[in-house]
């Protein structure tokens, strides 16, 4: 079933644009101009409950502002979207009961109240049943590690403490949609980890479909199993994490260990267009390879043939690069199509 539908939905600003200084500013103030700034073009996004999707793109992509026309912060500018059967922006309140949303910039605790007692409020404003809040606030503070801190007001709180009561308090009225926006920003590694374990705890007892935004590949590849690239306000990529990597990374490596030097073995590979020797050691090598023009059986058999391999490994492209060279406009298209 889709719980987040969206079509043709886009986005646009109007600027002003005035010259610098005090002349500049009364110009403006008699001679307006305006420009129109796209944030997202109009696209179609579908989201299956209880999944996991990665929204990805350059910083000015269009994402956050996606994630605020689905919350209904912001207003299409024109196309139609759906979550959980609801317009977001024309049913603020009967959308804000389904959703949690964490801002890793902002959050959503009372800055000068104990976190114990914002939980208690957001309890009120959601009506969440007496033994449905006792039940999570208790897991909560088990799975997220808060007992040290539940006391505290929110401006006494470390960014990380803040960021898993800001986790909690998003979803204390079990919302079947949870939408995060740099949640471990500035996060260190063991809080992160307390943060994704905590995640894919709920997507998987509770079905919550989530939808993240990050930079962090980390996250993406510790939660998602769908990815989504949005550049220019254009969604330029829709599919698995493996997927992206067939289609995009064309490089391949692999680790070899041999029982005596190859000499002979380095100076033909030079000669090879497609193969690089890299790592270069007597006995410790590696070689990469274009996927698209060499199978790894055929660089195996070939260095085997100068001598005795002991052991051997081959790694593909990680996310990061294959994100990386997304963010640099460096695609092979031509090969994904092969």
């Amino acid at each position: 079933m889709r719980i987040i539908e969206a079509r043709q939905l886009s986005k646009s600003f109007i600027q002003a644009v005035k010259e610098p200084g005090l002349k500049g500013s009364v110009k403006h103030l008699f001679i307006p101009r305006h420009i129109e700034k796209v944030a997202v073009q109009p696209l179609d996004l579908s989201v299956e409950a209880g999944e996991t999707v990665a929204y990805v793109g350059p910083n000015g992509a269009g994402k956050s502002t996606t994630l605020k026309m689905l919350t209904g912060i912001l207003v299409p500018t024109s196309g139609t979207v759906s979550v959980n059967g609801i317009n977001p922006h024309k049913n603020r309140m009967h959308n804000a009961a389904q959703i949690g949303a964490v801002f890793g910039q902002r959050t959503q605790l009372w800055w000068d109240i104990p976190i114990m007692e914002s939980f208690s409020l957001l309890k009120d404003i959601y009506q969440i049943p007496q033994a449905v809040y006792k039940s999570n606030l208790d897991q909560f503070i088990e799975l997220l590690g808060m007992n040290e801190f539940i006391h505290l007001s929110a401006r006494k709180l470390s960014l990380g403490q803040r960021m898993r009561a800001d986790l909690a308090a998003s979803l204390l009225h079990n919302p079947p949609i949870l939408y995060l926006d740099e949640p471990t920003i500035g996060l260190d590694v063991s809080v992160k980890h307390k943060i994704r374990e905590f995640i894919k705890k709920i997507n998987l007892e509770q079905q919550t479909t989530v939808m993240l935004t990050t930079h962090d590949l980390g996250d993406i590849e510790d939660l998602c199993k769908r990815l989504i690239i949005i550049d220019h306000g254009s969604i330029i990529y829709d599919g698995s994490l493996q997927e992206v990597k067939s289609r995009f990374a064309s490089k391949r490596m692999i680790f070899f260990q041999v029982g005596s030097p190859m000499p002979d073995l380095f100076e033909q590979l030079k000669q090879s267009p497609g193969l690089q020797v890299e790592n270069q050691n007597t006995l410790d090598f590696s070689v990469s390879f274009n996927r698209y023009e060499y199978t790894a059986s055929e660089v195996v058999s070939q260095v085997m043939k100068h001598g005795e391999v002991i052991d051997f490994r081959m790694e593909d492209a990680n996310i990061e690069q294959v994100i990386k060279s997304v963010y640099d406009g460096n695609l092979d298209l031509n090969a994904s199509r092969k």
